[in-house]
């Protein structure tokens, strides 16, 4: 069985535009009559086309989109925009086609022209980051909530417009996409919006034809290595959003070293921010109190302005986060201390966030944390603050993806046997790739460790999970990394349903546990 894939959110109300006015507008060439040829809509998959739509024909790993031209026609697509190549593959097609050199490049400043969505817009704030991204986007919400306003959302794991939730496809959305979300949330009245921006949205012009309010660093560390030759190159897709082609103002963690090269090369204007000790930011978050339930925090800034609130996660990285989120609204105008009452109200920042150190269990028996975490300084850092609050044994469940960065593989093991008591290797989303293999890859890292734990090997993850379960008792806390919100795992390119949640109640009930 296939999970279904989640619908892609459009305005309910689009206007119509004359293909002719978007030729003139960005000077195209095109083959074939235009004449009344109007578009309400832009996509690249003839799996979300709607009648009216403009049909984007974009190459791919192993084929042209513009070779599903006349399928996309008899779908209702009006015109087709493409390269030489593509319009070469549809001429038969019968659809206008509109002329571009790059149909990705051209395709965020199109889909903001069809959907108008410079017109009047929201309050837009990015976060990017190896880590935090998610965490951040949900935080600064919660807040802009708090504070009276309709809010939107696009994030790793959701799309938020108001009320209406939706599982996410991409960390960040095509471009066509995105501009169809935003309006959408137009017409739900939404006034700010949070935005998740991964490297890769930014290196495939995913948020292209968008200017943000405020955009903000987390850190950055070990990851996508499978898209990027290395470091630096990584780090330069993430510095592309702190120019003034994509964001007014920004926001900059220190604690991480690449926070003062983001300072050191970005050309806006820019605060800075830390909750390391020993680190000078203009903004410094300071822990006051650790609960099981929360994490207290003092936000100190210019001019002796301070704040104190709390965040209802386990972490100093997540009040590092939180921070992060308030100074990005006070950068966007919003003033601290009515930050501080809006927050007082609720003695702290009202939110959920799925799979971001989730605790699952019940009252009694071992605590169950599901976590989205895949990377080792996530393991890292959720390692460390589940141990906080665990008199007893750190149980740890984890797997890697397949056909994803194979270079951090070794080091997720290290850091997992490091921080763990009992550490359980399993599968994550295999894909194409050999479980058993990435499962040896694991386990060597995982001998690396100069902390050597119980190591245990269990597949399938269903199996992982009941392992750990039987072995924690009360006081033992479990971690299980990787899966976290997602409600599938992918294996050989099927989207199995799978929730790691409903797993590990499962497996605490069938224990005895409640």
């Amino acid at each position: 069985m296939t999970a279904r894939i989640p619908p892609v959110l459009r305005p309910e109300h689009p206007s119509a535009r004359s293909l002719a006015g978007l030729v003139d507008e960005f000077g195209l060439d095109t083959q074939g009559s235009l004449d009344g040829v109007e578009i309400t809509g832009v996509t690249l998959s003839t799996n979300d086309l709607h009648p009216g739509d403009l049909y984007v024909g974009i190459q791919g790993a192993h084929s042209h989109g513009a070779s599903y031209a006349a399928q996309a026609r008899d779908g209702g697509a009006v015109a087709l925009l493409t390269d030489e190549a593509g319009a070469e593959l549809a001429k038969d097609s019968g659809l206008p086609v509109v002329l571009v050199a790059s149909p990705r490049e051209a395709l965020g400043e199109i889909s903001a022209w069809v959907y108008r969505t410079a017109n009047h817009p929201p309050l837009l704030f990015a976060t990017t980051g190896t880590n935090g991204k998610t965490s951040t986007s949900y935080l600064l919400e919660a807040i802009l909530k708090q504070l009276g306003l309709v809010t939107g959302l696009s994030s790793t794991a959701e799309r938020h417009i108001g009320d209406l939730t939706v599982v996410s496809r991409l960390t960040t959305p095509e471009a066509s996409e995105m501009h169809a979300l935003l309006a959408r949330m137009r017409e739900s009245n939404v006034r700010a919006v949070a935005v998740e921006v991964s490297a890769q949205a930014l290196s495939r012009n995913r948020v292209d034809g968008i200017v943000f309010d405020v955009a903000a660093f987390t850190n950055l560390s070990h990851d996508h290595l499978d898209d990027y030759a290395d470091m630096r190159e990584y780090f330069e897709a993430k510095l592309a959003l702190f120019q003034p082609d994509r964001a007014k103002r920004g926001v900059v963690s220190l604690d991480t070293t690449w926070g003062q090269a983001v300072v050191d090369e970005a050309h806006i204007p820019l605060t800075t921010i830390s909750a390391t000790p020993g680190i000078e930011a203009e903004w410094m978050v300071t822990i006051v109190d650790e609960k099981p339930a929360y994490t207290e925090f003092t936000l100190t800034g210019p001019e002796n302005r301070s704040l104190t609130t709390r965040v209802p996660l386990i972490g100093w990285h997540m009040a590092a986060n939180a921070g992060l989120a308030i100074v990005m609204l006070v950068e966007a105008g919003f003033e601290l201390e009515a930050i501080g009452h809006a927050l007082s109200e609720a003695n702290g920042i009202d939110a959920y966030l799925p799979g971001r150190t989730e605790r699952v269990s019940g009252d009694h028996g071992p605590s169950v944390y599901v976590d989205f975490g895949h990377s080792p300084d996530a393991f890292l850092n959720t390692l460390a603050a589940v141990r906080k609050f665990t008199p007893g044994k750190t149980i740890m469940v984890f797997g890697a993806d397949g056909d994803r960065d194979t270079s951090k593989r070794s080091e997720m093991g290290r850091v997992a046997a490091d921080g763990s008591d009992i550490l359980v290797i399993t599968d994550h989303h295999p894909r194409f790739e050999d479980p058993a293999s990435i499962r040896t890859a694991l386990l060597a890292g995982a001998a690396l460790a100069e902390h050597q734990p119980q190591i245990i090997e269990v597949s399938p993850p269903e199996q992982a999970i009941r392992a750990a379960v039987a072995l924690a008792g009360e006081g033992d806390s479990i971690l299980w990394a990787g899966p976290g919100h997602q409600d599938y795992r992918d294996i050989e390119g099927v989207r199995t349903p799978y929730s790691a949640r409903e797993e590990a109640r499962a497996a605490l009930r069938e224990a005895g546990w409640e």
